[in-house]
């Protein structure tokens, strides 16, 4: 599989995490009761899977590959896109920090949380779509033969390393279990 399909996998299950956590906090800006559990989940989902396996793909393997083949890293895409994860780890930030707020019974923490939240799931949305649509074209496109193949590779490597046996599955069960809580 090239690496760009496996990172339009791991894309695919973020979304359903970023449709989930719309929904709780949309239920949470509402005012109906919801658990502050669910963000906290979905922080760590974020922070294990998004920034933790799929981002180091990106970051470690495809980025720096990219740029040896003459895709510049600042200024362009790849800067973007590195901009982006730092916000998206922002946002986590302070979603955790509110949904942590929230749990110890600090209710004024309830509009921090439903805005952190859905500033993520907006920032990641449009991150991921120009990803799918320009970034990961654009690296087809400079990634040919060998260089493909040694990418790819490597983004298998790191599934393998990084991961764990069975850490990614854990994840998917998480992305799960969140959707579940989000919909009751």
């Amino acid at each position: 599989m090239e690496a760009t399909e496996i990172l339009m996998e791991e894309h695919r299950v973020i979304e359903r995490v970023l449709a989930a956590l719309e929904t709780a906090a949309s239920r949470l800006r509402s005012g109906e009761e919801i658990s502050p559990a669910i963000f906290l989940q979905a922080a760590e989902f974020i922070k294990g899977f998004a920034d933790g396996c799929h981002h180091k793909k990106e970051e470690g393997v495809l980025f720096p590959a990219m740029e040896a083949a003459g895709v510049p890293g600042e200024g362009g895409p790849i800067g973007v896109m590195l901009a982006e994860h730092q916000e998206g780890r922002h946002l986590t930030s302070a979603m955790r920090a509110a949904a942590e707020r929230l749990a110890a019974g600090d209710v004024d923490a309830r509009a921090e949380l439903g805005r952190s939240a859905l500033s993520y799931v907006a920032l990641l949305r449009q991150h991921i779509a120009k990803e799918d649509s320009v970034l990961f074209p654009m690296a087809e496109h400079v990634l040919q033969g060998s260089a493909q193949s040694e990418v790819s590779g490597a983004i298998e490597r790191v599934e393998q390393e990084e991961t764990g046996e069975g850490l990614h599955e854990r994840f998917l069960e998480l992305a799960a279990s969140i959707e579940k809580q989000a919909a009751e």
